[in-house]
């Protein structure tokens, strides 16, 4: 079975301060990764550099995504071969629509694909479809991308984005930073709803709350830079009590 994803040996450096240092990772189809790690510890770098920011440089390393290259790859490219991120502070868009947003994407990632387009009646369909599994009002599609969005709406908006596009590999950084138990519960459904023996979702959290109810495969814990412990959900348990002083003593 090829990984979707797998790094080896990651040196990643921005203003020339080094943030990753001698990462692996491997993850196969149909598992969902969680990391976990204080503040700093290079989660969010990891994050960005996968969905290839240009202000991230990579020192040394590889990068495979099924078997390419992700290295070589443009954000561009990476999103039209099934990469996703979603953000940790969505922007606003005043003057773009939400529907307007979502359809224009998921046709470019069809188009690339070689499928056909969506044309307007079949979009509004699929999405409203959407919207109600996860528990969003209708409405959200006629305003603004995120545009005078709360926090929760702009998570779940996240999550309604993953449901569209189907991405092969899902980066969720922090995405469940600022909700309450209400939105907590839709964006885990949301993320239950795309698990797929053949798609691959990694979890950026701080906390336990939200894989009380997305259960991932493996929990990484990330420090300095590096991976430096790997478990199941137990992992997150005993941080939840302990904290991380008891992986450095």
């Amino acid at each position: 079975m090829k990984p979707i994803l797998e790094i080896k040996n990651l040196k990643i450096a921005i203003d020339d301060k080094v943030i990753i240092d001698d990462l692996s990772l491997t993850i196969n189809p149909g598992e969902i990764h969680a990391i976990m790690g204080p503040n700093g510890s290079g989660k969010s770098t990891l994050a960005n550099v996968l969905a290839r920011h240009p202000d991230y440089k990579i020192l040394s390393g590889e990068i495979n995504y099924l078997g390419k290259n992700l290295i070589k790859m443009t954000p561009e490219e990476c999103a039209w071969q099934g990469i996703f991120l979603s953000f940790q502070y969505p922007i606003a868009i005043p003057g773009v629509s939400n529907m307007q947003f979502l359809k224009t994407a998921v046709n470019a990632v069809r188009e690339h694909q070689n499928k056909s387009k969506l044309d307007a009646v079949d979009f509004i369909a699929i999405v409203k479809t959407k919207m109600h599994e996860l528990n969003m009002p209708a409405e959200l599609l006629q305003r603004a991308l995120n545009d005078g969005f709360s926090g929760g709406e702009k998570k779940c908006n996240e999550i309604l984005q993953l449901c569209m596009l189907e991405p092969t590999l899902a980066i969720l950084d922090e995405i469940d930073s600022g909700l309450d138990i209400d939105a907590l519960k839709n964006v885990a459904l949301g993320i239950n709803a795309a698990r797929n023996p053949n798609k691959s979702i990694l979890l950026i959290t701080h906390y336990q709350r939200l894989l009380d109810h997305v259960t991932p495969d493996i929990i990484h814990i990330m420090m300095n830079g590096r991976i430096v412990k790997s478990g199941d959900k137990q992992l997150a348990n005993k941080l939840e009590q302990q904290g991380y002083s008891w992986i450095t003593e």
